[in-house]
Parts: structure tokens; sequence; C-alpha cells
């Protein structure tokens, strides 16, 4: 008897940790975005060590534009799992 709820909770765990994973869409989406805000981190960095003002705001605009980018990364992983459902 305490085999079979040992294998019944051990069943259990593993499907909860199945469920954890996410899609590969899911995944897709995650990483993308996860590389496009290091990049946009990269642009902040360059724009703090930019000699003239002109060029600080060029950078700070194209990470802002990477930031943007990385949200809709994310929400398009997000929106393709749900369509999926």
């Amino acid at each position: 008897m305490k085999k079979m709820v040992l294998v019944a909770a051990a069943a259990g765990l593993m499907s909860l940790a199945a469920c954890n994973q996410g899609t590969p869409a899911e995944n897709a989406g995650d990483a993308m975005a996860a590389n496009l805000e290091m990049e946009a981190d990269n642009m902040e960095m360059m724009a703090d060590n930019a000699t003239t003002e002109s060029e600080a705001m060029m950078l700070e605009n194209a990470a802002d534009n990477l930031e943007e980018a990385a949200d809709n990364a994310d929400a398009t992983g997000e929106a393709n799992v749900a369509n999926a459902m």
C-alpha cells in the first residue's frame, strides 16, 4: 500500500514538473526577449560612455527600441501559447 502511494505521488510530481517547462514557442520568445534585453543593456552602457550628447541620445534611442522589441517578442511567444490552447 505504501508503495502505491509513493508511486502515485511520484507520478503527480512528474506531471507537475512537465507542465512547468513551457512550450517551444514560449521558450523561443523568452530567449529572444532575453537576448534583446541584453543587447539593450549593452547599448545603454555604450551611451554612458559616449563622447557626444547626440551619440548618447542615439544609443539610448536604440536601447529603447530594443527593449520594445523584447517586450513584443515576449508577448508574441505568450500569444502563440494562448492561441495553441
